[in-house]
């Protein structure tokens, strides 16, 4: 997929999973310590499953104990938008691809050094490639 060439909604329907859907599309959460990569200790990148933009290396992943696997700071900040998410009655920053506007999870101010920040991200959200298989 190129930059800014998003699916209409039946062709993501037709691409993603349900449960992709459910979160990419339509914005729901997984379960915390469900995902496939909360306690992923591989090095690699973190592509976003909609549209296969790098979003996260694994060297900025850190153990945060929320169940999801979380980042102090993307590849790049043009990689993601974040915008306000006032849902259940908290006030959150939700943390979206910038390519093809897909729910990716939310931010928070509590993270490690050197940003402060945790991208609290749903492994549904994300596909893997390990460093190790690239290289072979």
């Amino acid at each position: 997929m190129t930059e800014n060439d998003t699916p209409q909604e039946e062709e993501w329907k037709e691409k993603l999973t349900e449960e992709q859907y459910r979160v990419l599309r339509l914005k729901e959460t997984e379960r915390p310590f469900t995902g496939k990569y909360w306690n992923n200790k591989e090095k690699g990148i973190y592509y976003c499953a909609g549209c296969g933009t790098p979003l996260f290396d694994s060297n900025s992943k850190f153990k945060s104990g929320s169940g999801w696997p979380s980042f102090f700071t993307p590849i790049k900040d043009s990689k993601i938008e974040v915008e306000h998410d006032d849902s259940f009655n908290m006030r959150r920053t939700e943390v979206l691809c910038k390519n093809c506007r897909g729910h990716l999870g939310h931010v928070f101010k509590d993270g490690p050094k050197p940003t402060g920040l945790r991208y609290c991200i749903n492994s549904i959200s994300l596909d893997f490639k390990s460093k190790n298989k690239e290289e072979k």
